[in-house]
């Protein structure tokens, strides 16, 4: 198939994996999320790449610049510029948080598929 099509939303509230690349083109890449209650996926920076954030389920704390914050919860989006550390952090004490997010361009190998937030650090490099 070229490019993407379906429903993004049941794609992103079936998921329990801590990162699956949907879609990887040259410009861009669709990826699905599921943070576990309290989990986070831990101050990072993208130096060249703007990422896209939609949530679907939850609730969230947004970290940028490790000096603002935003709490956000389903239907939220919120947009992380190149060069802008950012955290997301599942607030949640119950519920999962399930979100989607758009890289461009794109960050991860196409096919991509780490199951646990140990398996995506594993996979970075030191």
């Amino acid at each position: 198939m070229i490019g993407y099509v379906g429903s993004i939303e049941k794609q992103t509230l079936e998921n329990t994996y801590f990162r699956e690349v949907l879609f990887t083109g040259k410009h861009s890449q669709l990826v699905v999320m599921c943070l576990q209650v309290g989990e986070e996926i831990g101050d990072e920076v993208h130096p060249n790449v703007d990422q896209f954030f939609r949530i679907e389920q939850g609730e969230a704390r947004f970290v940028l610049n490790e000096n603002e914050e935003h709490l956000v919860r389903e239907g939220d989006a919120v947009v992380v510029p190149a060069q802008t550390y950012h955290n997301v952090i599942n607030t949640s004490k119950t519920e999962e948080l399930k979100l989607y997010t758009i890289y461009s361009p794109p960050n991860h190998p196409a096919g991509t598929i780490h199951k646990t937030k140990a398996e995506a650090d594993a996979a970075e490099p030191a």
